[in-house]
């Protein structure tokens, strides 16, 4: 086999599995795919306590997932889950898949024959990239806002336009594009907080004084995606280890918090208000670290049929 691209992953959840997606479409692996995923599905209601306990042990299982009579099978490893008890929880480690015939793919071009990609699983796949160990890897775009975008007045509404807002200075790393696994950060509050028959959205917060809860880890996200003129006399709180968020913003009375159809919000009598930000898992690149097939294995991901937030030019 010639040269092997390494792509950083996550190891577990939405994220990884949009990236299996991507690639079972591109490139005709759909079993591969669904094998690592519903592998991490079973190892995750395991860990959870949703389905029985099997009768193996975790070793055991790590074990038998992790075929050696394959070259290419994929690999897993153990992590401490953050659950009470710290379990282990097997989660994905790697996988070789050879680009033979990648060329067929519409948009790809000058991709060696014997040339692979390898996706490794890391806990932080953005700071994989930041220290120059990938070119190329997978994450959340809210890492992004959270670690390395400027905050400024002004609020930031598209992924697009995050990198106008990353300092050259302080990373090489760039947005490509997005998978369009898309979630949304939304505002909501309670009958008694919300503005009546006006819009629950950036102009009310513009105008508000008083408390706003947020996970901890979206702070620098909510002050980039608002402004920081939007969030002057706005007191941020956060929900106690442990509660649902949203009973802590409903608790609190107005919130900020990820929502796919809102359902659980609406659960604890909160309305839903603007989408302010799209949560998308976004494929990322390191240019001081490009090569021809870096290149041509980014064009892997990238294409026409991805229906994004983003509208990047590159």
């Amino acid at each position: 086999m010639g040269e092997t691209i390494p792509i950083a992953v996550p190891r577990k959840g939405r994220p990884l599995e949009s990236v299996l997606d991507r690639i079972a479409r591109r490139l005709d692996v759909a079993d591969l795919a669904d094998e690592i995923t519903s592998t991490l599905r079973h190892e995750k209601a395991l860990t959870k306590g949703t389905i029985e306990p099997d009768e193996r042990s975790v070793y055991h299982r790590l074990a038998d997932y992790s075929s050696v009579d394959r070259p290419t099978a994929p690999e897993y490893t153990l992590l401490r889950d953050d659950r009470a008890g710290k379990p282990r929880r097997i989660v994905f480690d790697s996988v070789t898949i050879p680009l033979e015939g990648a060329t067929a793919v519409d948009g790809i071009e000058d991709v060696p024959d014997d040339a692979a990609i390898q996706l490794v699983g890391r806990e932080e796949p953005f700071r994989a990239l930041r220290t120059h160990e990938f070119a190329l890897g997978f994450d959340s775009a809210d890492l992004v806002l959270e670690e390395v975008v400027e905050l400024r007045p002004e609020p930031l509404e598209r992924i697009a336009d995050v990198n106008a807002r990353i300092d050259p200075v302080d990373t090489d790393v760039r947005v490509v594009t997005g998978l369009g696994d898309t979630v949304y950060h939304t505002l909501m509050a309670t009958p008694e907080v919300a503005p009546g028959t006006e819009p629950l959205d950036r102009r009310f917060l513009e105008a508000y004084e008083g408390p706003l809860c947020i996970e901890p880890r979206y702070e620098r996200l909510v002050r980039a995606v608002l402004g920081t003129r939007t969030l002057e006399g706005v007191d941020f709180r956060y929900p106690e280890e442990g509660r649902e968020e949203e009973a802590a913003i409903a608790d609190t009375g107005l919130g900020v918090y990820l929502t796919v159809t809102g359902s659980t919000a609406r659960d604890h009598g909160l309305l839903l208000g603007e989408q302010l930000f799209p949560s998308e898992t976004v494929l990322l690149e390191n240019a001081s670290e490009r090569s021809p097939t870096v290149d041509a294995v980014r064009a892997l991901f990238d294409g026409a049929d991805l229906e994004t937030e983003l509208a990047l030019e590159h």
